[in-house]
């Protein structure tokens, strides 16, 4: 499966995602047109029909790792279809100490991801990270440098939608980013 649009994510999902989601003009600041995704997964059949998309890019991960926050909530669904672990990347200060850290610029700022330091073995691990949007891909990137520093092998990332006119895969390549939807 190469990367770009989901295989078997045709136009159903595509539809699906577009006639829930909700544009926020002005969020969190102004000129920033933010993409809710928030009612695509209060949906039942919405969230279904991602969940059911995002299956075969994350089948074989040894983990499922979700960025902060709504990225948690489809990684925790994909990972507990397919019987593996998940793994919240989180926003700074989330985490108790130690933690591994990567700080990144972003269309609106600058922010710093963390991941635990102990507990959790990465090494080896193959990881599929999933998150909500691909804008600038200063997110994505972060996460994938994060999890790589700590030994782990990002195999693909997936999102729900990608904004297409801000760059983002090309900012994550040689990374294979699979999206639902594009805008």
């Amino acid at each position: 499966m190469g990367a770009g649009p989901v295989t078997g994510a045709g136009a159903p999902v595509t539809e699906l995602i577009a006639s829930l989601a909700r544009d926020v003009a002005d969020f969190p600041k102004p000129g920033v047109q933010f993409k809710d995704l928030t009612p695509v997964f209060a949906d039942r059949a919405g969230m279904t029909a991602v969940v059911d998309a995002l299956i075969d890019v994350a089948s074989g991960a040894d983990l499922v790792a979700g960025i902060d926050s709504r990225g948690f909530l489809v990684a925790a669904a994909v990972a507990g279809r397919l019987g593996t672990g998940v793994l919240a990347i989180r926003k700074s200060g989330k985490l108790p100490p130690p933690v591994h850290s990567e700080q990144y610029d972003l269309e609106y700022g600058t922010a710093t991801l963390e991941i635990p330091a102990d507990g959790i073995d990465l090494r080896g691990r193959d990881v599929v990270v999933i998150d909500d949007v691909l804008a600038t891909g200063g997110t994505l990137g972060a996460a994938a440098r994060l999890l790589q520093r700590a030994g782990a092998h990002v195999s693909a990332a997936a999102v729900v939608m990608e904004l297409t006119g801000l760059g983002g895969r090309e900012a994550v390549a040689p990374l294979p980013v699979y999206s639902l939807s594009r805008a």
